[in-house]
């Protein structure tokens, strides 16, 4: 049971106020690494990061060594040969090495890629050759995924390497340490404008390939600083902030680099490198003084499944989730044994935080909650017109006459991905959603996961928060399936919990579930009981291949 509750927020002393007086103010050159992280360095013992490693080794960061150490691997790459706008990949675990090369690829001018360490070979591959990357900054696992590709990515030319050097990876690989020690620690240029690339993100990739998304030093940094640190987290300089995700993802640059420390917060960073422990989880919650806590929906819907009443979090005051939407049951779940109410929010890769459940706002469980300042969204139809309440339509960024700063700049070399994604006056995100009278938003699923079935818009996502409510089932996908009468029916794909055995009474058992919590004519007329779901390497479930197995199984081939 949590002693800290926190019902009114620090940092939004008021929505509608903030909504209404919020003004963009974008720096011509402004630079993260030297403006915010070397402001925080001034104060020098103030700190930046808390990191526990695999071993239970605990280690203390300041803004002061961040600084240092970031300057030390501007200087090194630079010698190597990297320069102003050259992309880096960057694929680390949660190590201290990460910040400091982030730092330093800012600091340098270069753009950094992060790559999370659960790619392929062959999709270490594809960003290289389609980035066009100079250099890799990664462990000796990462470096020997390199060796069996380097032959095929000729743009790369140096790879630098944290850990020791295995034999696999000695050819074109440099040592991390070794290179960075005898480097300067202060770094004198200041070679960036606003405008300038500051990173690449690749998409999750749920429908197609990876899109290359394109973030400058201003709009990236700062937004994610204003909006999604003080207004979502509710950050402020003496809170230690933890965020469970990887590090080769968007969400990290949310909520473990930009949002925290673009409000003086520290890191709370555990370099936890096997399968996620629900248990261990919550100990470590327990053990360390952490105010603020960021989890995806399938982390907090393993965390509700333990004997919360075991532990005590006398300093946590403020969690947040965001990946896909929380399931109502879920918060319910959390509150109740903690007192603390999630504040889901809503982004994308292309976005800062975008729409949220915002502290010191009612929260509607379920709803994505209400546009963040700074941001005119809305639901719009086919033609880009403004839907009414209780429509549905896809969510959309007003992006005309003025473009938000705090957005991406483009689809790098993807001309036909940037001309679908705008409609006269708006971005088109490619989710669904409805909202309500009162100005929440309520998601309805990717528009290309909307079932239509006899006539009726389904969206996955209640059914699935439907099933995920029955105490047999962990998780679940929601599909189209063809049918001949009614188009498509809702197909359900399940994962059940340990010790309980797929039968053809549990799978009636859910049908009149789903039936009791949301309207009947959504509930799966085929459940088909699976040990697994396929998901992209950033944990979001894969419905196009569900999607297209179905057709497949049926005899609708998709055409190449």
């Amino acid at each position: 049971m949590t002693t800290a509750d926190q019902t009114s927020p620090r940092n939004l002393s008021s929505y509608a106020q903030a909504r209404r007086d919020f003004t963009w103010d974008v720096p011509d050159d402004y630079n993260f690494a030297l403006d915010t992280v070397g402001r925080w360095a001034e104060e020098t013992e103030k700190l930046a990061m808390l990191w526990l490693g695999p071993d239970g080794r605990e280690e203390r960061y300041t803004f002061a060594n961040f600084d240092e150490q970031s300057s030390r691997v501007a200087h090194a790459l630079r010698t190597l040969g990297v320069a102003k706008g050259d992309r880096v990949l960057l694929m680390l675990p949660r190590v201290p090495e990460w910040w400091e090369t982030m730092l330093g690829l800012m600091k340098l001018g270069a753009v950094g890629v992060p790559c999370t360490t659960l790619l392929t070979p062959k999709d270490l591959q594809y960003r290289a050759s389609v980035a066009e990357a100079v250099a890799l900054v990664t462990d000796r696992a990462g470096s020997e995924k390199w060796a069996s590709v380097r032959a095929h990515c000729s743009s790369v030319r140096t790879v630098l390497v944290v850990d020791e050097l295995g034999a696999a990876c000695a050819e074109g690989c440099v040592g991390y340490h070794p290179a960075t020690d005898i480097a300067t620690p202060v770094w004198y240029d200041r070679v960036t404008r606003a405008s300038d690339p500051c990173l690449i993100y690749f998409t999750s990739g749920t429908v197609g390939y990876p899109k290359m998304v394109v973030h400058s030093h201003a709009s990236y940094p700062a937004g994610h600083a204003r909006i999604t640190g003080r207004y979502w987290l509710d950050q402020r300089p003496d809170d230690l902030h933890w965020n469970l995700s990887e590090l080769g993802w968007a969400k990290a640059a949310w909520s473990s680099f930009f949002g925290p420390w673009g409000n003086g917060a520290a890191l709370f960073i555990q370099d936890a490198r096997g399968k996620f422990d629900a248990r261990e989880t919550l100990e470590v919650l327990a053990r360390y003084p952490i105010t603020t806590f960021c989890a995806p929906p399938t982390a907090y819907r393993l965390l509700v499944r333990e004997d919360l009443a075991r532990y005590t979090f006398a300093a946590l005051r403020h969690c947040v989730g965001a990946g896909e939407p929380l399931n109502p049951e879920v918060i319910a779940a959390w509150r109740a044994a903690t007192g603390l109410t999630i504040h889901d929010g809503y982004g994308q890769t292309e976005t800062v935080l975008l729409c949220a459940n915002f502290p010191g706002e009612e929260v509607r469980p379920g709803s994505m909650g209400k546009p963040a300042p700074g941001f005119d969204l809305a639901v719009i139809d086919a033609e880009g017109g403004e839907l009414g309440p209780q429509q549905e339509g896809d969510i959309a960024v007003r992006v005309r006459p003025q473009r938000p700063p705090a957005f991406f700049s483009e689809y790098w070399r993807d001309a036909e991905a940037m001309a679908r994604a705008f409609t006269g006056d708006w971005y088109r995100t490619g989710d669904r959603a409805y909202r309500d009278e009162d100005g929440y938003f309520w998601f309805v699923g990717r528009a290309d996961d909307v079932i239509i079935s006899a006539g009726y818009r389904i969206g996955p996502f209640e059914v699935e928060s439907a099933l995920v409510e029955h105490p047999a089932v962990v998780e679940a996908a929601v599909v189209a399936s063809p049918d001949p009468v009614r188009g498509e029916i809702v197909k359900a794909f399940v994962v059940l919990a340990a010790g309980v055995a797929p039968s053809d009474t549990l799978a009636d058992a859910l049908r009149e579930h789903v039936k009791s919590v949301t309207a009947p004519y959504k509930y799966p007329r085929e459940i088909e009981f699976v040990t697994e779901l396929p998901k992209t390497i950033s944990g979001k479930i894969r419905r196009v291949e569900l999607r297209e197995r179905e057709r497949e199984r049926k005899g609708h081939r998709t055409a190449p």
